[in-house]
């Protein structure tokens, strides 16, 4: 399989600018560079979807460059539908950093930011030098313009595709790059690069779009949608990405397992029939969550993540250390215990139960347990020793209720 074939094959290829970059993909070496802008200071997964080609075209020869939008971060891409709130230059600045850290650790290649090279343009030049070789009437036609046109867009956000062609040919003027790679969503920008190359230099740079990634809702994953999964542990812990993965719909697995690891195409097959023939046993979602996490966060990661979801699975919360329970618990309701009270008081206190007649039927049902031990005498005394490591308690109600009280 050459490299065209396996980018066709995992679903990675949306639009090419030219038939001629698929043999060049194949037969030459290619500079190729793939950009974000700093919204925040993480990327998330729908970045490493898109980012993950750097590592397998570099895999067949190619040099990639990683671009942090320094400059164009602070103007924004037009959002389809209304404007993007800018944020200030200090912002931008932390998340430069940010990004430029998490890009180097994770994926090792060549980072630039484009405002080392767009900070000291002036109106004239930029007019003069950039403006003067892309047409209006281009611009107008570009989708997300387009469709920004009867609810209004500024001559700021109108800008923006030109300022990132800039990015395109100043790459192939100082690094020799000829090949853009981006998400769906760029196409246009990354079609202005091209033509102002044309224009400017007569040269033909070339573009490639990939599928955006979607969830099972068919919404893209991004922080906008409100469903970003981030690749900094500290913003998005293993364990909570490492759920999110083993709990992937059936649907959309085999898709993920594609564009989201370096599995092979016999080795995906072997696993999708599998799949297929014992649906339950989840060997897609599981093979996924230890594919992306080991190679985002490395492998004691994972088994960090694994070791919290199967104490979590089996009630031996005991077994887990105080770090990992604040991981797989740090979205539940949480409080506060100075002193020592009553199983029942614990519970109507802290909302676990919304009465003492609640909580004495809740107990004498048997659903209340603590750190993995059932309690079922409503006069019980939680002392400080019952807590891991004498901090932490974690109440379980029922089979999926939990909540987490911290001694002071």
């Amino acid at each position: 399989m050459n490299c065209f074939e396996d980018l066709e094959y995992r679903g990675l290829i949306k639009d090419i600018s030219s038939p001629e970059l698929k043999n060049k993909l194949n037969n030459e070496k290619l500079t190729f560079y793939i950009g974000t802008d700093p919204t925040a200071d993480s990327m998330h997964i729908g970045h490493f979807s898109s980012f993950l080609i750097a590592t397998r075209l570099a895999k067949y020869g190619h040099k990639p460059i990683l671009l942090v939008g320094g400059a164009t971060g602070l103007i924004g891409d037009p959002k389809p539908s209304v404007e993007r709130q800018m944020i200030t230059r200090e912002q931008v600045q932390h998340n430069v950093e940010g990004l430029t850290k998490q890009a180097k650790e994770i994926f090792g290649f060549e980072v630039v930011n484009n405002y080392d090279w767009i900070k000291d343009i002036n109106t004239i030049d930029f007019l003069r030098d950039y403006g003067k070789y892309i047409n209006v009437n281009y611009m107008l036609d570009k989708d997300i313009i387009a469709r920004r046109l009867e609810s209004g867009i500024t001559f700021c956000e109108f800008a923006y595709t030109i300022l990132q062609g800039l990015d395109f040919l100043h790459l192939y003027h100082e690094k020799g790059c000829t090949l853009e790679v981006a998400g769906s969503d760029q196409w246009g920008n990354i079609t202005t690069g091209i033509e102002l190359a044309r224009k400017k230099d007569d040269v033909e740079l070339f573009g490639l779009t990939m599928p955006l990634v979607l969830d099972a809702n068919g919404v893209k994953f991004g922080k906008t949608e409100g469903n970003a999964l981030w690749l900094d542990k500290n913003k998005t812990s293993s364990y909570e990405l490492f759920q999110y993965l083993i709990n992937s719909d059936d649907n959309c697995v085999i898709d993920y397992l594609k564009k989201l690891t370096f599995l092979t195409k016999e080795e995906i097959e072997d696993i999708e029939a599998k799949h297929k023939e014992q649906p339950e046993l989840r060997l897609a979602q599981k093979t996924l969550a230890k594919e992306v996490i080991t190679f985002l966060h490395g492998e004691e990661e994972y088994n960090k993540a694994l070791r919290i979801s199967e104490a979590l699975f089996s009630g031996n919360i005991k077994e887990l250390s105080l770090d990992e329970i604040e991981d797989g618990f740090k979205d539940v309701p949480n409080f506060e215990l100075s002193e020592e009270l009553s199983l029942i008081d614990l519970l109507v206190n802290n909302n676990i139960a919304s009465s003492r007649r609640e909580a004495r039927e809740f107990i004498s049902a048997g659903s209340i347990s603590i750190n993995g031990d059932k309690y079922m005498d409503e006069n019980e005394v939680i002392t400080r020793d019952k807590a891991i490591e004498n901090k932490v308690l974690v109440i379980r109600r029922g089979k999926k209720k939990y909540f987490m009280g911290l001694f002071k």
